[in-house]
């Protein structure tokens, strides 16, 4: 049991992190209609806490290979 639940606090850590990775690297929206080009950017937040809990469910996975 505690095998699978470090395997899966694992792979959610790593898709949380990638996820949160790419939100905040892509823009939300974007315009490109001749030489205007437009993007908006709006609030980061979101990202930051799904890296934040990334990083929270590898360390608990790790966590459990300690025990």
């Amino acid at each position: 049991m505690n095998n699978v639940l470090k395997f899966v606090l694992l792979i959610i850590g790593i898709g949380l992190i990638g996820y949160g990775v790419y939100d905040l690297l892509t823009p939300e929206f974007s315009i490109d209609a001749g030489p205007l080009q437009v993007e908006a950017h709006g609030d980061q937040t979101q990202s930051y806490a799904m890296i934040a809990f990334g990083v929270l469910a590898l360390i608990g996975g790790l966590a459990f290979g300690k025990r």
